[in-house]
């Protein structure tokens, strides 16, 4: 299966181009919203799992797809999303491990095309992250995001939110060339994977 411009998760269809991200406050549980502030989409890292697995449901507490780890522990960073409907992979997301970015690719699981970029845009705090001692001060800054298509052209944004709970706006501006659903999808998994 290749993905275009009009392929949709069979068991989720998302047509906004703003989304609210929300964890929960005690483990890496996540709830989109739409505009209208509906609830319509849900996921969850399992716990105690050999390879990291995220199951995520409709509105209704369907099935609706699931992205997991490609190994045991895996520390490339490359994770699949499948259908749960038609159990088909439709994006594989990697990380590119970079000392002082994090840099994520949504790739087509056939050709392996990149299809879209998610890049951070705050450097510098991700750098201070990363420092002994006083570097934990630094993960409560939110983090933010660019979104960039195939040819590097922006197409959205993550931008995080100060708030008890982690709490995001995802904006897809133009998501002609990947599915909203894997785009909101891969924010919530960049961000369990993070620890952000």
């Amino acid at each position: 299966m290749s993905v275009n411009a009009d392929d949709i998760i069979q068991g989720v269809e998302l047509q906004d181009s703003e989304y609210t991200v929300v964890q929960s406050l005690i483990r890496n549980k996540y709830k989109a919203y739409d505009a209208n502030d509906d609830l319509v989409l849900q996921g969850k890292q399992k716990m105690f799992k050999l390879k990291e697995e995220f199951p995520f449901l409709d509105k209704d507490g369907e099935p609706a797809f699931t992205v997991q780890a490609g190994g045991v522990f895996d520390v490339a960073g490359n994770y699949t999303l499948t259908d749960d409907v038609t159990d088909e992979p439709v994006i594989v997301l990697d990380k590119n491990w970079t000392v002082f970015t994090h840099e994520w690719k949504l790739r087509d699981p056939d050709t392996e095309t990149v299809i879209a970029t998610i890049d951070s845009t705050s450097t510098v705090i991700d750098v201070l992250r990363h420092l002994p001692y006083i570097g934990i001060l630094f993960h409560l800054i939110p983090h933010e995001y660019e979104i960039t298509d195939a040819n590097g052209d922006h197409i959205g944004s993550v931008h995080g939110e100060f708030s008890i709970k982690d709490r995001y706006t995802v904006t897809i501006e133009d998501a002609s060339g990947v599915p909203r659903e894997a785009i909101v999808a891969a924010a919530m998994v960049i961000d369990a994977i993070e620890g952000n």
